[in-house]
């Protein structure tokens, strides 16, 4: 239970990763008031976090509409952990977030549901994550610590937001880019224990 748990919490961390999203937060709030970022702040954790919400419940219904086997999604899903994990390494922020998500919340004037808390906080990683971690939850305690988990990654990711701007002066830009190279290596390890997972459950002849 507490092993789930314990890998449930992490995993939902490092892929949505507020830490890193903090640059470019800073950049598409530049102009506004500090009453305002807080308010952005608390609605994009807390639309995120519904929507990973939504995501726990109803994604195995969608994998049996479509008739995906658990094990096929959780190596799909290890390959998009994956993915993102190897630019995270790199220090650069997943491709959820490209210069056109960036631009558009310039222009934007509330930036809290789109794209700050779609795609980038609650991307198809992310999504992904919580679909497999639920399917992996043979039981109630472990399904309540996935939903857990998205309330402990909503909680930490409207703190981090608040404080974007004390944790960019406190840390830099270089600071960010190597605990960001340090939670990509462990969500590369969590990626590969997905794929490990999905290819010893499948129905191999």
């Amino acid at each position: 239970m507490w092993d789930f748990a314990v890998l449930a919490v992490s995993s939902m961390l490092f892929v949505v990763d507020p830490l890193g999203a903090v640059p470019a937060y800073l950049v598409m709030t530049e102009q506004d008031d500090a009453r305002k970022r807080k308010q952005m702040a608390l609605r994009a954790s807390v639309t995120a976090a519904v929507v990973l919400a939504v995501f726990a419940a109803g994604g195995r219904y969608v994998l049996t509409w479509f008739g995906i086997s658990l094990p096929a999604f959780q190596v799909a899903g290890g390959i998009v952990l994956a993915m993102v994990a190897l630019e995270m390494v790199r220090a650069r922020r997943p491709t959820k977030e490209g210069p056109g998500e960036i631009d558009e919340g310039v222009e934007k004037e509330d930036i809290a549901i789109t794209p700050l808390a779609v795609p980038m906080l609650a991307g198809p990683a992310a999504m992904t994550t919580v679909t497999v971690l639920m399917n992996k939850a043979a039981t109630l305690e472990q399904q309540l610590a996935v939903y857990f988990a998205i309330l402990v990654t909503a909680v930490a990711t409207y703190g981090v937001l608040r404080l974007a701007d004390g944790i960019s002066r406190l840390l830099g830009r270089t600071g960010i880019q190597v605990l960001t190279r340090i939670f990509g290596l462990i969500l590369l390890a969590i990626a590969v224990q997905f794929l490990l997972d999905g290819i010893r459950a499948a129905p191999w002849p």
